[in-house]
């Protein structure tokens, strides 16, 4: 059966390594794809928010 797992963070590293977590418990054949994406959100101060996220599709 084919599941997804969302994946979305604040910092690109915490990202890498929640999914390296999430795969190392998935074998090479299990997975199908990965989508990623990256949103900036600006702020009123000038400070802009990111937000890293990921997509994986695998069978269970």
């Amino acid at each position: 059966m084919m599941q997804v797992k969302l994946f979305d963070c604040e910092h690109e590293q915490d990202l890498e390594e929640e999914m390296n977590e999430f795969l190392g418990g998935l074998g090479t054949r299990d997975v199908i794809d990965i989508k990623y994406h990256i949103a900036a959100i600006g702020e009123a101060d000038d400070e802009q928010i990111y937000c890293f996220s990921a997509m994986v599709l695998y069978v269970k």
